[in-house]
């Protein structure tokens, strides 16, 4: 038996909901909670999500938009974009009780103070437990009951396992590590290879550069990740490797479709303004290196697309500049 039979969601875009359905599955008693009142209609009614979730059949799921429901949450899951981590926690915090475990879905880096979501949560709300939920995973796959494994990350091991037996489902596996930070890392730098990935797929560059970005933006991610205190082979598992296999080989990622419209030549703001959905890697690149340059960590790829973003270089110059760097050593 779990201890976690009241599960909350906070955000119900894409992610949030699929999880929420998720948790439903588990048999979890779930409600959830957006800002958007249509949305949160919809669902209660079982109409389920057109917004963010269209062509997917939802049970009913209460949602509301207001957060007292929280207070009865034995565990939360956090699923709003990472830029707006800080504000939604702050207007939770009064609902969360003591101890209770937040599970963070989100996967970026906050750009104005350079913080991981688990740093957000503990200046937020320091009265909550923290875990991590990451690894490759598409909200529509979930969704539709297609098998999926992730990293769930808690410093207490006894309670990382309730919590993956609370939420987990024979075709949504979590695998539970104690390490927050690699598990943080790896889901925010693969939006931003990914990016990359995408482009290389537009300007038709090919499949070997395609491989050669993967093996070499998981390099990077290996380097910062340690860098910050996280160890090097929690980046070999699912929130690492297997988030960033996934999110560079399709252009069901929202990043690499991002990218992919890049090299085809259209411009990052006419790409986000045709978006419902947020892009998390565009907001996380600037944050990203800032944050590698505090500890001297050289990210070449994240850079290049870095420069694009800012527009200060073009894709065909970011590329020239990465094919003309120094021959190194591979380890």
């Amino acid at each position: 038996m779990t201890h976690f039979e009241n599960i909350s969601v906070i955000g119900a875009g894409a992610w949030g909901t699929a999880l929420a359905m998720n948790a439903h599955l588990a048999g979890r008693r779930v409600n959830m909670w957006t800002r958007q009142a249509n949305i949160a209609a919809g669902l209660s009614a079982g109409n389920g999500n057109l917004t963010y979730l269209p062509g997917i059949t939802l049970p009913p799921i209460p949602a509301s938009t207001d957060m007292t429901g929280l207070e009865e949450a034995d565990a939360i899951l956090a699923v709003i974009p990472a830029q707006h981590m800080r504000e939604s926690l702050t207007k939770a915090a009064g609902y969360i009780g003591p101890g209770t475990p937040v599970i963070l879905c989100s996967k970026g880096i906050e750009q104005n103070s350079l913080k991981l979501m688990t740093d957000v949560l503990a200046e937020t709300v320091p009265h909550a437990v923290p875990a991590v939920l990451s690894g490759p995973s598409f909200a529509h796959d979930v969704a539709r009951n297609l098998p999926t494994a992730v990293t769930l990350a808690c410093e207490d091991e006894a309670l990382g396992r309730m919590l993956a037996s609370a939420i987990g489902r024979p075709t949504f596996r979590p695998y539970w590590t104690h390490d927050l930070i690699g598990a943080e890392i790896g889901g925010a730098i693969k939006n931003v290879l990914a990016i990359a990935c995408g482009i290389t797929e537009g300007m038709q560059l090919g499949k070997s550069a395609h491989a050669a970005l993967i093996s070499r933006g998981f390099a990077e991610m290996q380097r910062l990740a340690v860098a910050l205190g996280a160890e090097e082979k929690t980046l070999s598992g699912l929130c690492g490797l297997g988030d960033l296999v996934l999110t560079c080989s399709s252009v069901q990622s929202r990043n690499m479709s991002f990218g992919k419209a890049l090299g085809e030549g259209k411009k990052s703001k006419e790409i986000l303004a045709s978006r419902t959905s947020v892009t998390e890697g565009v907001a996380t690149t600037p944050a990203l290196l800032k944050l590698a340059d505090q500890h001297g960590v050289e990210l070449p790829i994240c850079k290049a697309v870095g420069t694009i973003l800012s527009g200060k270089q073009s894709v065909q110059e970011a590329i020239a500049d990465l094919l003309s760097r120094p021959f190194k050593d591979e380890i």
